[in-house]
C-alpha cells in the first residue's frame, strides 16, 4: 500500500546463527517450530507519536507487527521501534517504504537505495535475528520496468548479506506489490537461490488484483509449488483498483500456514481512510475492516501464536 502525497566471508547457514529463518515453505524459530505471522502494518513513520499501538496491536491478539519506516526514520528510532515490539512480544517487520511504485511514482528510490539504508542500520540491526524481519523494499516497482525486478532484489539481497546482516529478509513483488504479472511468482526460486543464507521470505501484497476466490487460491498454489514461503504482506478488504476477497485470502492462508499482514491499523489518508483498523488509533473503535481482520473468522484472534521467543502462548485479546 503507498500513501499518496563489506565482508568477503561465506555466509554461514541460517541455522548457524539462530533467529527466524526459512525452512522449506516455512518459516521458523531458532528453536525449530514454524512461526506463521498474523499481524497489521502500522505507519509509524507517518505517525511516530502513536507508540500506543504496539501495545494496542498486541492485545487484539497480533503476533506480528509490519513497521513503516522511510529515509527519515534514524536508526536510534529503529532502534526504538525494535525495543517497543520486543517489550510488546511482537516479531517486527521492519519495512522501508521509499521504494514504493519505483519507475511509476516520482520521488521513490531504487532497491539498491534501499539496500543503502539497510547497510547503514547494520549495528541497530545486529543480534536481533530472533525478533526482527527486514523487509527490503516495500512494492518496490509499480508497472513499468518490472523486468528488472530479478536482478534487483538479487542486488540488494547481496549486498545486505556483504554487510553482515543474517536476518530472515522479505522481499515485495512488482506491481504495487500485486504480482499480477507474475514476475516475483516465477523468478523466486532463481532470487532465493541467489541468497547465500537462503533466508528469503516473499511477500505479495493482495488489493483489488484478487478479487474472486480463485485468483487468490490459485496464486497461492502456483507459488507454492515452487517449495518457497509466502507471505501475504499486505490485503484489504476493498480498494480503489476494486473489491477484494479477503475471506478467501483469509482461509487459504490459514489453510495453507501462510502468513498475512493487514493493512493497516489506523491513519490512512489520500482517500482510502477505508484502510483503517482502528478510528483515530482508538483500540476500542475498531472499524469494520478492523472487526474483520482481529475478530472474524480466521481472523488474528482466532489464529494468531505467539512467537516461542516470547514464550509462545496462543495470543490473546
Amino acid at each position: 500500500m503507498h500513501k499518496p502525497a563489506k565482508s568477503g566471508r561465506s555466509a554461514p547457514s541460517p541455522r548457524e546463527g539462530g533467529g527466524l529463518h526459512v525452512s522449506g515453505q516455512n518459516i521458523v524459530e531458532a528453536g525449530g517450530r514454524p512461526f506463521v505471522m498474523r499481524g497489521v502494518s502500522h505507519g509509524y513513520a507517518w505517525h511516530g507519536g502513536r507508540d500506543g499501538a504496539f501495545a494496542d496491536i498486541k492485545r487484539l491478539g497480533a503476533n506480528t507487527v509490519r513497521v513503516v519506516l522511510t529515509a527519515s526514520t534514524g536508526a536510534g528510532q529503529v532502534a526504538d521501534v525494535i525495543a517497543k515490539c520486543k517489550a510488546n512480544r511482537l516479531i517486527c517487520v521492519l519495512e522501508y517504504h521509499d521504494t514504493t511504485g519505483h519507475g511509476d511514482q516520482p520521488g521513490t528510490v531504487s532497491l539498491d537505495a534501499a539496500a543503502d539504508y539497510w547497510t547503514g542500520l547494520r549495528d541497530v540491526l545486529a543480534g536481533q535475528e530472533d525478533y526482527v524481519v527486514v523487509n527490503i523494499g516495500n512494492e518496490p516497482y509499480g508497472n513499468q520496468g518490472t523486468d528488472a525486478w530479478t536482478a534487483d532484489t538479487k542486488g540488494a539481497i547481496a549486498r545486505l548479506r556483504a554487510a553482515g546482516l543474517r536476518h530472515l529478509l522479505m522481499v515485495d513483488a512488482p506491481n504495487w506489490g500485486q504480482d499480477w504479472s507474475g514476475v516475483m511468482r516465477d523468478n523466486a526460486p532463481a532470487v532465493f537461490a541467489s541468497d547465500p543464507r537462503h533466508n528469503t521470505v516473499f511477500s505479495v501484497h493482495m488489493y483489488g488484483v484478487y478479487s474472486t476466490a480463485a485468483k487468490v487460491t490459485d496464486y497461492y498454489d502456483a507459488f507454492r509449488r515452487t517449495g518457497l514461503p509466502l507471505v501475504v504482506g499486505e490485503f484489504g478488504w476493498k480498494h480503489t483498483d476494486g473489491d477484494v476477497d479477503e475471506d478467501t485470502i483469509m482461509s487459504g492462508a490459514q489453510q495453507r500456514g501462510i502468513g498475512y499482514l493487514a493493512w493497516s491499523w489506523s491513519g490512512n489518508s489520500g482517500g482510502v481512510e477505508y484502510l483503517d483498523m482502528a478510528d483515530g488509533f482508538d483500540p476500542g473503535r475498531l472499524t469494520e475492516w478492523g472487526e474483520r481482520v482481529f475478530n472474524g473468522p480466521d481472523g488474528i484472534k482466532a489464529t494468531a501464536r505467539e512467537a516461542a521467543v516470547f514464550g509462545g502462548a496462543v495470543a490473546k485479546a
